[in-house]
């Protein structure tokens, strides 16, 4: 059964990007320390990383987001999703208007003009249709930024919850909560390395 999980890095104190970021400054100032998990030596993180992204069937993301691993200082062989630990899934943008060019052309790119919830379920089709060539199930992953996965949440789009806890305060940036309804969550798994706490939730 394909699930949609919003999966994030965030700060103790609720930011998923530090202040300023931008197209060339993508998780803004001191924002990088969020992710530093990702690329850790630590077998719970490797062990982490490569168990989720090889359960992603699509990735959603938006604009914003696309405009920073797509721009000339975005991803790379190194720093592409999963950091070598997972083929290429199908990627689904939600944006008010497809770029006019796109510099990585090795990934598919869907791009879903008429609102996130269509984005969601593109990404759907996509991750349905991989679990059957596959023979597993594999899920719908929303990587981001901010404002999609909590704009996911506040729709109630979102059936799981994967946050990568930062042992860091930014003080500002981008608040991955920002209002919206209440949400009940279902605590499933608590797993701390040396670089973060990696939490799993279903939201009822």
């Amino acid at each position: 059964m394909t699930r949609i999980v919003a999966d994030i890095s965030v700060s103790l104190d609720g930011f998923v990007t530090g202040p300023d970021p931008g197209p060339d400054n993508g998780l803004g100032t001191g924002g990088e320390a969020l992710h530093t998990w990702a690329f850790s030596d630590d077998a719970g993180d490797r062990r982490y990383l490569r168990e989720g992204t090889a359960r992603s069937g699509a990735v959603v993301l938006g604009r914003h987001l696309f405009d920073v691993v797509d721009g000339p200082n975005g991803w790379d062989d190194r720093t592409g999703y999963g950091a070598g630990e997972v083929g290429k899934p199908a990627f689904v943008v939600v944006t008010s208007a497809p770029p006019r060019s796109v510099r990585l052309t090795d990934l598919d790119w869907t791009f879903v003009t008429t609102g996130l919830p269509d984005a969601v379920a593109a990404a759907r089709d996509r991750a349905e249709a991989a679990s059957s060539r596959r023979g597993e199930n594999l899920d719908v992953i929303l990587m981001g930024g901010g404002a999609t996965v909590g704009s996911a949440l506040a729709a109630g789009l979102v059936e799981v919850l994967t946050l990568h806890l930062a042992p860091l305060v930014l003080g500002a940036g981008t608040p991955l909560f920002t209002g919206g309804p209440p949400r009940t969550l279902v605590q499933r798994s608590v797993t701390s390395t040396s670089t973060a706490t990696h939490l799993t939730y279903d939201v009822l």
